[in-house]
């Protein structure tokens, strides 16, 4: 079986201009909530020309406590499900929608690897969410192939194909 190849810097480029475009025409500031990405969102974001028009504010989360502290996320969530879990990407997103100027939101939370997964959680295991104000979240388990550059890549391009999706309606 070949490993599909994870996306260019080209292809999160385009991607994340044409977000760029449809969240300024529609009047959105976009926020990030990031795991197993450390940023990698929104550095795609804010690469692009302008981007202070539309893009509010991103934070990298490994921990508990920063999970907990900056986003809300609830002991009892991340001590009965984990911080790679539905349940905790969706509390990541819904913290970072309502604790910023943001009108639009996505969360990542999972194991890029080389080490960290279980027979539950393999490394490559991903949950994705997307959050626009006033609307309800919708959260995405991703299983990703490849080393851990890979498993970041591809869940970066996921996040923003998500974004495309929410903008696009």
């Amino acid at each position: 079986m070949t490993m599909p190849t994870p996306p260019s810097d080209d292809e999160l480029q385009t991607l994340s201009r044409q977000i760029g475009e449809l969240a300024r025409d529609k009047h959105h500031m976009l926020v990030t909530a990031e795991s197993c990405t450390a940023g990698w969102i929104a550095k795609c974001l804010t690469d692009v020309a302008g981007s202070s028009a539309w893009f509010e504010s991103g934070v990298a989360v490994y921990s508990y406590e920063a999970k907990q502290a900056l986003l809300g996320v609830r002991p009892e969530t991340l001590e009965a499900h984990g911080a790679v879990s539905r349940e905790t990407v969706m509390e990541m997103v819904s913290g970072a929608i309502s604790r910023s100027g943001g009108t639009l939101a996505v969360a990542v939370t999972g194991i890029a690897g080389p080490g960290g997964g279980t027979a539950d959680k393999p490394v490559g295991t991903v949950w994705v969410a997307w959050k626009s104000r006033g609307s309800y979240t919708t959260a995405e388990m991703f299983h990703f192939e490849g080393d851990r550059d890979a498993v970041r890549r591809q869940a970066v391009s996921q996040a923003l194909r998500g974004l495309h999706r929410l903008l696009s309606a």
